[in-house]
């Protein structure tokens, strides 16, 4: 599993359990998060860039969600569901050094580890959606 995996597969563990259970002290919560991991906490810095990411874009991130998800209200959207979406959304719309497709991709495959088999065609539905108004090429990184 590479690194960069690893390391969306702790975005989305943290972002389950901040949106059951938030705090008022992100600094802390991650300090005790990664402790509970083997590798140094240097490991783990591209998660904390998502992390911090996805949280101080909370509210347009979700609005991301909020206009693609037809037919489901937000509040029914399974929360590891909706964290995969908060990751992948972020990546989308602030990442512009990791192509599209990878974000895309790599939600899916999250999606199979941590959800149920329909979650993926909701996840992806989503996600495609907001990759065609991107204006940028959908398989390589962004040149800025």
């Amino acid at each position: 599993m590479s690194v960069r995996r690893e390391n969306r597969m702790a975005v989305v563990q943290f972002l389950y359990m901040w949106e059951i259970n938030p705090s008022e002290d992100l600094a802390k919560e991650l300090l005790r998060f990664f402790s509970e991991y083997d590798q140094p906490r240097g490991y783990f810095a591209f998660a904390e860039e998502l992390i911090h990411g996805v949280l101080q874009r909370l509210e347009s991130v979700d609005s991301e969600i909020k206009v693609y998800a037809q037919n489901w209200s937000f509040g029914r959207i399974a929360k590891i569901d909706l964290a995969i979406l908060r990751m992948a959304i972020f990546e989308l719309l602030n990442r512009s050094d990791i192509p599209p497709v990878v974000s895309i991709n790599e939600a899916i495959e999250l999606s199979k580890v941590f959800s149920n088999e329909d979650a993926k065609r909701f996840i992806n539905g989503i996600l495609d959606k907001v990759a065609e108004k991107l204006q940028r090429p959908l398989r390589q990184p962004a040149v800025d």
